[in-house]
């Protein structure tokens, strides 16, 4: 019972951190703190807000793997649909507030700039990932449903790329997210995540036995000598 409220804390921690940049955003923009270009900021922030979720999402299994923290995985899946859900506002600001509907403008900006045709490839990757994201999928694509799921990678490097050509000069906060997917990924790997969980039951290992030693000692005192 204990774990279970525990646990139950922890979801409530994990929806209201990821909503808060939202409300956030709606009472800056209510009180026209949005700088001089409200659109721009909007956009820009809606799309960090998207990265940084999405890559905590992915930092769910390594998590899992590094320390042994289980209650952590699941949190991937709404921190996922969190992610998805400010990619989406991100879009609707680009479709609709930027370029008001107009499909031909929209698709003349899409194909005639690289930043926006990466960003639209990385979400139309995100659409089938959150579509299928429930327990119902799991079951019906069965093996399939993780190979679909890998392609979150590919979404996330997609998005660090769209975020990069996007500012131009200077890129060092999306290097700084990609250098995090890519450790991320490697992680994933067998080898290197055979390597850390065998790592961490080896220190876990020690650790009790380190204790157990200690409370030996001090529960059965050496005897007297005679």
């Amino acid at each position: 019972m204990k774990d279970k409220k525990g646990f139950d804390k922890f979801q409530v921690l994990v929806h209201g951190a990821s909503l808060l940049p939202l409300l956030w955003l709606i009472v800056d923009l209510l009180r026209g703190n949005l700088t001089i270009n409200p659109i721009q900021e909007m956009t820009l922030r809606t799309g960090k807000y998207g990265l940084v979720l999405l890559i905590l999402s992915l930092s769910c299994t390594p998590l899992n793997i590094l320390f042994g923290w289980r209650s952590v995985l699941k949190a991937r899946r709404p921190l996922g649909l969190y992610a998805f859900l400010y990619a989406s506002i991100h879009f609707l600001i680009f479709i609709g507030l930027d370029y008001g509907l107009d499909l031909e403008l929209i698709t003349e900006a899409i194909f005639e700039k690289r930043f926006a045709l990466i960003g639209f490839a990385a979400f139309l990757i995100l659409i089938p990932l959150a579509i299928t994201s429930t327990k119902g999928w799991m079951k019906r694509l069965r093996k399939n449903w993780k190979r679909l799921h890998r392609l979150v990678y590919i979404a996330a490097i997609f998005v660090i790329i769209h975020y990069a050509w996007a500012v131009k000069t200077d890129i060092r906060e999306p290097m700084i997210y990609g250098t995090i997917v890519m450790a991320l990924l490697l992680m994933r790997l067998n080898p290197v995540r055979k390597f850390f969980i065998n790592f961490r039951r080896s220190i876990m290992s020690n650790y009790y036995a380190s204790v157990l030693s200690r409370l030996k000692v001090l529960f059965h005192p050496k005897r007297r000598m005679p």
